[in-house]
C-alpha cells in the first residue's frame, strides 16, 4: 500500500506516536528510556524542534511536537535510526524494533487542542494502570513524562511549556501557575481511575485522537488537504522521499555551516582548500554532525576532508577538547546557537 505524503511547514504541530514492533517492549529498563531521551535531545538540537508534552509507555511514546522547520521527516528517520541502532547495540540484538512508520497526527495551532493533546499524554501512566492514584500515588511519580518538568520547574532546554499552561487555564509558567497545573492534572487523574476510564468527556474528546490523519476545525483539514495536492501535483513518489529530502537536507546544512563561518569570522574558501585533518575543519564537521541531519559523506566532500571516516574522528577530537583554539571556538557556536 503506498504511504500517504507526510506535509510539512515551518511551525507545523503533530501528535507523534510510536509502538513497538508486533508491541513489544521499546524500553527494557531506566538506562534505555535515558538513552532514548538523550537521543531524542539530540534530534532536538539538529532540528531546532519545540517539544511541548512528551510521554514514554513501555512498548510506544508520545509526542506533541512542533517544527519551527520543515523538517518532520527528515529528523524522525535519524532519531529512530539512531535510537534503534543504540538499543539493539546495547542489547546485542538486531533488526527492527520499531512498528513500521511512525504515526504523525497533523495538530492545529490552537489552545484547545494543545489542552486536549497535553492531557492525554500525561495520562497515558493513569489508564495504563501504572500510576494507581487511588493507592496514594501522585501522577508526578511517574518520572518517564514531561508532567515532572511541569510541576517542578526543571525541565530540559528543549521543553516548553508555555502554551499548555495558557491552554489549559493554569496561567504563567512560575510557581502558582505549575501548582494549578499539576492540581488540574492530578484531578483528571483521579476523574480517569474512579470510572475505570475516561469521562464521556474526556472520552470523546480522545477518540478524535486515535482515528484520523489530523486534529482541528474543518477549515484546518481543508487547508492541509489543498497542501497535500499541492505536494503531489506533478510529482513521483520517489521524488518525495529521495531527492527532494536530499536537496532540503543539503539547504539546511548549507545554512548551518554559514552560520558557524560568520559567527567564527572565517573565509569558506580558505577553510575548504586547507589541509584535510585541520582543526577548523573539525570543528566544522562537528557542528554539522550536531545540528544537521546529513551524513558524515556529505561534510567530508562539502568541507574538503576526504574519506567520511575523517568526519567521526574529527567529531570525537571535537567532543575531546578540553583546552586550546577549539574548545574556545566550541564555546562561541555555541553561544551563537542560542543567541
Amino acid at each position: 500500500m503506498p504511504r500517504k505524503p507526510r506535509i510539512e511547514f515551518p511551525g507545523a504541530v503533530y501528535h507523534v506516536m510510536s509502538r513497538g514492533d508486533h508491541g513489544e517492549l521499546i524500553f527494557r529498563d531506566e538506562p534505555d528510556r535515558i538513552r532514548f531521551l538523550e537521543t531524542f535531545e539530540e534530534a532536538c538540537e539538529k532540528t531546532g524542534w519545540r517539544v511541548h508534552a512528551y510521554v514514554l509507555m513501555p512498548n510506544h511514546y508520545h509526542l506533541l511536537l512542533e517544527t519551527p522547520q520543515a523538517n518532520l521527516v527528515v529528523g524522525m528517520k535519524w532519531f529512530q535510526g539512531t535510537y534503534t541502532q543504540r538499543f539493539n547495540s546495547r542489547h546485542r540484538l538486531r533488526g527492527h524494533l520499531l512498528q513500521g512508520r511512525y504515526k504523525a497526527v497533523m495538530v492545529e495551532s490552537e489552545d484547545d487542542y494543545f489542552a486536549v493533546l497535553s492531557t492525554y499524554i500525561h495520562l497515558n501512566p493513569v489508564r495504563a494502570r501504572l500510576v494507581k492514584v487511588r493507592s496514594g500515588e501522585k501522577l508526578r511519580s511517574f518520572r518517564w513524562s514531561s508532567f515532572p518538568a511541569y510541576v517542578t520547574g526543571r525541565r530540559p532546554k528543549w521543553l516548553e511549556v508555555e502554551r499548555v499552561l495558557s491552554a489549559t487555564g493554569a496561567g504563567e509558567d512560575n510557581g502558582p501557575g505549575r501548582r494549578r497545573y499539576a492540581a488540574y492534572l492530578e484531578s483528571r487523574a483521579i476523574e480517569v481511575e474512579l470510572k475505570g476510564r475516561a469521562s464521556k468527556g474526556l472520552e470523546a474528546e480522545w477518540r478524535k485522537l486515535r482515528r484520523g490523519w489530523c486534529l482541528g476545525e474543518d477549515s484546518f483539514r481543508d487547508q492541509l488537504l489543498e497542501g497535500m495536492g499541492q505536494v503531489l501535483r506533478g510529482k513521483r513518489r520517489d521524488s518525495l522521499d529521495g531527492e527532494g529530502v536530499r536537496a532540503r537536507r543539503g539547504r539546511e546544512a548549507d545554512g548551518q555551516l554559514q552560520r558557524a563561518l560568520k559567527a567564527l569570522g572565517w573565509s569558506e574558501g580558505e577553510v575548504v582548500a586547507g589541509r584535510k585533518g585541520t582543526a577548523r575543519k573539525q570543528l566544522l564537521a562537528w557542528w554539522l554532525r550536531s545540528r544537521t541531519v546529513v551524513g558524515r559523506r556529505w561534510i567530508a566532500e562539502r568541507l574538503g576532508m576526504g574519506h567520511d571516516s575523517r568526519v567521526t574522528w574529527a567529531v570525537d577530537a571535537v567532543r575531546r577538547a578540553k583546552s586550546g583554539d577549539v574548545a574556545r571556538w566550541r564555546k562561541r557556536l555555541e553561544r551563537a546557537w542560542n543567541e
